[in-house]
């Protein structure tokens, strides 16, 4: 199951949250962006749970404001 994850970051820190998304499990890439959003990381996961425990690893780390997941069914 494939899900993308769309990342607002406080100011400031969008380097920092980056390299920490690409660090995460199941992420499979991570790419800084420009416009409504920060951050933009595709993950990989087994099934719906694998995914949402992710993003809300994702979701808790240090600098992020707020996070969006589009989850590919």
């Amino acid at each position: 199951m494939y899900a993308c994850i769309l990342i607002r970051v406080i100011p400031g820190n969008v380097l920092k949250v980056l390299e920490a998304v690409k660090g995460a499990k199941g992420v499979l890439r991570a790419f800084a962006v420009y416009g409504r959003y920060d951050i933009v990381a595709f993950v990989e996961a087994p099934n719906f749970t694998s995914v949402i425990k992710i993003a809300e690893k994702i979701n808790a780390t240090k600098g992020i404001k707020s996070t969006e997941t589009a989850i590919e069914a």
